[in-house]
């Protein structure tokens, strides 16, 4: 086939014009350029003049200006003008004085010329001499005594002059050669004459090359397929259906109602729009759980996608037929145009592979073959495309036209069977390759005897010794002293290898001599000097994958000798490391982040941040041994620190240990008196302990050393525990002329009236402290619901008016007052209030919660679910109604989903865990039931609705949390 181009794709010749050729060109009317109005005078051309040499500082021009006298057969003659400039080559240069006055001497030279020639040629040579010297007196400045020049001066009858014989040549030559618009000014002037009728009839100029006038014989031709639902329309039309339908299923209308909309069945529509619910909500719950905190939008797992991606097969009936013919055709138009090109034969045998003519495959491949010896690609392709009696006969025919491929060499040993042939194939191997690795390891696992394998390695080695690969496996296979040599040679042949440092290393370790030789601190410096250092990242990541295999001292050691290298005391040391341990705790190394926690704590000692974050991966990875150690040596580096001897104390009472936990407390006195948190933690040690006379005192105590509102609270608490209202009374009153603006006081002496049955009280109690205390929410709420309580709705409405207005855009206050309404049963104003809620705090969880449980229908609270959670982002108690809306449905697995999610958004709320558990004890099992109440115990929730009505009861201060989980559970609305 031709390479030329068509001559319609042809690029178009330089300076070509279209149209120009036939006359096709466009022309100018008077309508183009607008009405003619008269140029300016020569007067006004003059000032221009002048006006532009002033701004360009030049003299006015003089040359020709007034003295011009310029005749009309001057005309510049089209011919003599520069192509590229009609208007002059000098057209854009500066006009100065030297300019102005050298046109004005050319300008005179000229003029003077000129008269001379027209002397000659009109009158006598005596004449001439008088001329000449009439001239010569005029140069001289002397006067002429001969008085006849002036009669000379008019030289213009003349008509025989050399500017007469040019001019009329040149009309010669216009008329011989005319232009082009002189040529059509006669037609022009008749177009004058034609009509608009005529102007309407006249063709358009159609283009009649070959080209478009097949492309719009095409155009005519070509058809549109027809769709597949068309098609299945049309055969569904003519369809009898011979199944009997449900009338419950299917209401009794006929198809033809049914084809023009004009009955519509509810059910459907009900049952689809419950399924778009479903699908949104589990949308939303994606985007907006955890995956959307971490800070991806979406769930999917690359690697197990790229899983399904090469499991997914096509058969030989799935392929569309049209499909596979266009490809074959490109496919035999690659191989075609390009025989050497191995690709295009595999895809070409594939091709026909996946099509089902697995002959045809092999019968390309096999030309592929021909065409590329040198391909190993083509060769393993052919191998795999046959059986295995032909593929061996196929591989021989590869290796001898590439006898130094190693893929091909091992495909050959994988195709026999008997383990003697597959060494003899690899020792050929060996012999045409000695520097492959790959065959050699091949050849050392086919070995059973370790002595072979040994032998095997050794000369590997030999022949190879930058294989780091081949001396780890002899170190692994020798013993320990031979191991030992083996490395050493190895470290000789490879000293920038870190794995061989780090083999050497966990040698020592399995020998038990690690704490003696210190390898790693040899290979750093070892390393540093061959420039093979490696940066902090990697080497964590080798200690990671020690701490996998069990060698835990060579990770610590790594950790130890390669975790500060590179970083200055400029850098942010700590918080690199705090990162570092935080990753490798995610990956489940917990020995790498203890190494690298212990290595942060030889550097800042005095860290408090650092002490704890090791001492939460102790509690929560570690033995409880190993918690108290860490601590002992924490309280040690930070005796100020009362957090960390709070917590030695706390992990020492919990375990049993109390006279260790009173030691502990009793240290923490001396380094940090007077301090209001070990005063209290010493408190609850006694009064836990049911050492009430002791509690007492040390409270006593505490308030006269440390009394601060904290410590006040604690003692007014610990008497109401107690049941002794009247000192706990006496207390709050005391503590309140020391702290009037202590909000927990004022509740708690509202709340001891309340108990005692003394309303007026409370109401004064609270009444006093919402004037102290404006902003206080619990407060206002105290006050509210003791009103309610009392059957005063009305006060109780007007008390949370006076709430909102102090503290504005508060959910709670606006929560409590829907449900006051709704407690009245006052529906009505209750939606009314929620939509004033809403539109102020549009945000707020809870008021979503309270609106779609207590306010909204059955069928309706899905909906607004989903409107909820695309307003309020990551809310815990709205996921729980979610889950709770699930749960009524008996969808329990999505029920469970939303349930765990907003525990995972906030541990510390007690209700969702009380909500959890209630769910499961109607549909869990006692497993997930006692997981759960564990996750519980060790989150230790402190915040919630219920949780805190039921932990703060002072019946319930001595009961653990699993307890207060219980009793929550059961208060549960």
């Amino acid at each position: 086939m031709s390479g030329r181009k068509d001559f319609l794709s042809q690029q178009a010749p330089e300076n070509y014009v279209a149209g120009l050729g036939r006359g096709a060109t466009g022309f100018t009317t008077r309508s183009d350029l607008g009405p003619a109005r008269e140029g300016p005078s020569e007067e006004q051309m003059k000032e221009l003049l002048a006006k532009r040499a002033q701004q360009l500082g030049a003299a006015p021009p003089t040359a020709y200006g007034a003295t011009e006298k310029k005749d009309d057969n001057d005309d510049d003659d089209e011919r003599f003008q520069d192509p590229e400039n009609e208007v002059g080559l000098f057209a854009n240069g500066a006009y100065d004085r030297d300019d102005d006055e050298a046109d004005r001497i050319y300008q005179e030279v000229d003029e003077k010329m000129d008269r001379r020639r027209k002397i000659r040629r009109l009158v006598s040579p005596s004449l001439i001499l008088a001329l000449n010297f009439h001239t010569a007196c005029e140069a001289y400045n002397l006067s002429s005594p001969l008085g006849f020049a002036g009669q000379i001066t008019d030289l213009k009858p003349f008509d025989t002059s050399r500017e007469a014989r040019e001019r009329e040549q040149r009309e010669e030559y216009e008329r011989n050669n005319p232009k082009i618009q002189q040529q059509f000014a006669d037609l022009k002037r008749s177009l004058a004459s034609v009509s608009d009728e005529d102007w309407a009839n006249i063709p358009e100029v159609g283009d009649l090359t070959g080209k478009n006038r097949r492309t719009k014989q095409n155009l005519r031709q070509r058809f549109y397929a027809v769709p597949d639902s068309v098609i299945a329309g049309a055969r569904d039309s003519t369809q009898f259906d011979t199944s009997v339908q449900d009338e419950a299923a299917a209401p009794n209308v006929s198809s033809a109602d049914n084809a023009d909309g004009t009955m519509t069945n509810f059910a459907d529509i009900g049952a689809a729009r419950d399924k778009v619910l479903r699908v949104r909500l589990d949308q939303a719950a994606q985007g907006s759980g955890i995956d959307s905190v971490a800070g991806s939008a979406t769930n999917i797992d690359p690697k197990g996608y790229l899983t399904s991606l090469s499991k997914t097969e096509l058969k030989a009936g799935e392929v569309e037929v049209g499909d596979v013919k266009r490809v074959r055709t490109l496919l035999e138009s690659v191989i075609k145009t390009n025989p050497k090109h191995a690709p295009g034969w595999i895809a070409a045998a594939r091709l026909e592979e996946v099509a089902g003519k697995i002959v045809a495959a092999r019968n390309v491949i096999a030309r592929g073959c021909e065409f590329c010896p040198k391909s190993e690609d083509a060769w393993l392709e052919n191998i795999r495309l046959n059986d295995n009696e032909n593929a061996k006969i196929i591989a021989a025919n590869a290796i001898k036209n590439n006898d130094r491929s190693t893929r091909l060499w091992i495909e050959a040993m994988r195709l026999e069977t008997d383990p003697r042939f597959k060494k003899r194939v690899l020792r050929r191997a060996i012999d045409h390759i000695p520097q492959s690795v790959a065959i050699w390891k091949e050849a050392v696992n086919l070995e059973e005897d370790p002595a072979d394998a040994r032998l095997l390695l050794a000369k590997a080695t030999e022949v190879i010794p930058l294989s780091v690969e081949l001396w780890l496996a002899l170190a692994r296979l020798e013993t320990p002293e031979n191991a030992q040599k083996v490395l050493n040679k190895a470290r000789m042949a490879v000293p920038t290898s870190y794995e061989v440092w780090i083999a050497a290393a966990r040698l020592q370790e399995q020998m038990g001599t690690a704490n003696k030789v210190n390898v790693m601190k040899r290979a750093v410096q070892s390393l540093a000097r061959e420039s093979a250092m490696l940066k902090r990242e990697e080497w964590i990541t080798e200690a990671e994958k020690c701490e996998g295999e069990g060698a835990v001292l060579t990770c610590q050691a790594i950790i130890r000798e390669t975790l500060g290298y590179g970083l200055d005391e400029d850098d942010d040391r700590k918080e690199v490391w705090m990162e570092d341990a935080k990753a490798s705790i995610g990956r489940g190394k917990y020995e790498t982040a203890r190494a690298i926690y212990a290595y942060a704590l030889r550097i800042f000692v005095n860290k408090k941040s650092i002490w704890l974050v090791a001492a939460d991966l102790e509690k929560n990875h570690g033995t409880k041994e190993s918690l108290w150690q860490i601590l002992e040596k924490a309280v040690e580096a930070c005796p100020q620190s009362e957090v960390l001897w709070l917590m030695l104390a706390k992990e020492k009472w919990q375990s049993g240990e109390t006279d260790d936990a009173r030691r502990v407390l009793a240290l923490a006195f001396k380094q940090n008196p007077n301090n209001e948190d070990i005063w209290l933690a010493a408190v609850k040690l006694e009064a836990d302990n049911k050492q009430t006379a002791q509690a007492r005192e040390l409270l006593q105590a505490a308030r006269q050393e440390a009394g601060t509102d904290r410590v006040w609270i604690k003692s007014v608490a610990f008497e109401r525990q107690l049941g002794d209202d009247e000192a706990a009374l006496d207390l709050v009153n005391l503590a309140l002329q020391i702290y009037p603006k202590a909000v927990k006081l004022w509740m708690m002496k509202g709340q001891i009236y309340e108990a005692a049955g003394k309303f007026p009280q409370a109401r004064e109690a609270y009444s006093t402290g919402t004037r102290a205390c404006p902003k206080s929410v619990p407060l206002w709420l105290l006050a509210s619901r003791l009103e309610e309580k009392v059957g005063v709705v009305v006060k109780a409405r007007s008390v949370l008016d006076r709430a909102r207005l102090a503290v504005p855009k508060n959910a709670e206050l606006w929560t409590e007052s829907v449900r006051v309404e709704r407690r009245a049963n006052n529906a009505a104003q209750a939606k009314n209030l929620m939509a004033k809620a809403l539109q102020e705090v549009p945000n707020s969880g809870l008021l979503w919660s309270e609106s779609i449980w207590h306010l909204e229908a059955r069928t309706q609270r899905k909906p607004r679910s989903l409107e909820a959670i695309k307003k309020v982002d990551n809310d815990p108690i709205l996921f729980v109604t979610v889950a709770r809306i699930f749960w009524a449905e008996r969808r329990l697995e999505k029920a469970s989903t939303w349930f765990e999610k907003a525990i995972m958004l906030d541990s510390d709320l007690g209700d969702t865990w009380a909500w959890y558990y209630k769910f499961l004890v109607q549909h869990g099992t006692d497993e997930k039931r006692e997981d759960v109440s564990a996750k519980c115990v060790l989150s230790e929730p402190k915040h919630g609705e219920v949780w805190q009505s039921v932990a703060k009861d002072p019946r319930n201060a001595s009961k653990g949390t699993e307890e207060i989980l219980k009793l929550t559970v059961s208060k549960l609305e």
